[in-house]
């Protein structure tokens, strides 16, 4: 999609049985064929609510294989966060889909994914996205970047990184921008607290609960993965996005979880995801596939911002989420500032 694309306006209701999906506290939803006529065993994938749609195709296409045959997808979502939380508790799980890579690291810590889970071609990531900014149907307030979102009056939503996978891709582009990749701190830190303390009017849980703020009337803008805005449009809401020049690239991990009962079946199924053809299926979702080579054919879905900065630029995830998001991270106090 891109800059300005229009998506013409239907009914909330459609949109709100798809965005409600996982929005809050976690919800189920079976893929690749209904329980009782499969005729392979059930697998429990529990993730974020964003790839559902993803999830949906890939499910069935899986079970149509020879190694997915008649496999059930058993799809738990919600909050990137509190679903990783879930599964280190013990909620059961055959394979996961997180939006950032500390929560498969939390569950590498507690002894539920083998440390190996990341060692493929691609790093345990078989698709994902870029921060984009989507707006009110002709851009009645002409953002076009960062800096435009902390004009006098401008309304952001966006969910909260203390839940939120979604929320922690969606500040990285802006701190990852206004920092120069990480080389001034401060300046990142700044723009990220005022932004957060004069232009967030809520803090949803989920990024899904924040598309349905947004869309429900919530806020000029929202800051949301491409995909997501991708998915808005075949919606038809009365919105456009704005392919924002320097932005972040974002990578959702998958992992197989090695107590899973079904063991080869996750893996298969966690190879499959890699394949041609499901690299294609998330293609098509919205989603940017992680081989290069599927990723081409798809050129013209997908536009190629100016500067495009990556989690490893600021020092990968260990650094960034002790630094930003852990408990005494900079922008975690920001939100607790925020909500005191």
């Amino acid at each position: 999609m891109r800059h300005g694309s229009r998506y013409l306006l239907t009914t909330f209701a459609a949109v709100g049985a798809l965005v409600l999906t996982g929005c809050n506290g976690g919800s189920s939803d079976v893929v690749g064929g209904p329980p009782d006529t499969a005729s392979g065993p059930s697998l429990t994938l529990v993730g974020y609510a964003v790839p559902k749609n993803g999830w949906d195709a890939i499910g069935t296409a899986f079970a149509a294989t020879e190694d997915g045959d008649g496999t059930a997808i058993n799809a738990d979502y919600g909050p990137s966060g509190n679903q990783s939380r879930k599964v280190a508790d013990g909620a059961p799980a055959d394979i996961v889909n997180f939006s950032v890579e500390p929560d498969i690291t939390r569950l590498v810590d507690a002894g539920k994914i083998d440390e190996d889970w990341n060692r493929n071609a691609y790093g345990g990531v078989p698709f994902g996205s870029v921060v984009t900014i989507v707006v009110r149907e002709g851009n009645p307030k002409n953002i076009r970047t960062w800096d435009d979102l902390l004009e006098p009056g401008v309304q952001v939503i966006s969910p909260s990184p203390l839940s939120s996978g979604s929320a922690k891709w969606n500040l990285l582009a802006p701190y990852a921008a206004m920092s120069n990749g990480g080389q001034d701190q401060q300046a990142g830190l700044d723009f990220v607290r005022t932004l957060v303390a004069d232009h967030f009017p809520v803090q949803p849980e989920s990024g899904r609960a924040a598309t349905e703020a947004f869309l429900q009337g919530q806020g000029d803008a929202l800051l949301s993965y491409e995909n997501e805005a991708l998915l808005i449009e075949q919606q038809g809401q009365q919105v456009e996005h704005v392919d924002v020049p320097v932005t972040f690239r974002i990578d959702n991990p998958v992992a197989v979880v090695n107590s899973s009962a079904h063991l080869d079946r996750a893996n298969a199924l966690n190879d499959f995801v890699y394949s041609d053809e499901g690299q294609r299926i998330w293609a098509e979702a919205g989603f940017r596939p992680a081989n290069p080579e599927i990723e081409s054919e798809f050129a013209d879905k997908f536009f190629a911002p100016e500067k495009l900065y990556t989690i490893d630029d600021l020092g990968g995830w260990e650094q960034v989420d002790a630094d930003l998001f852990g408990d005494n991270g900079a922008i975690a106090k920001i939100y607790q500032e925020s909500t005191r």
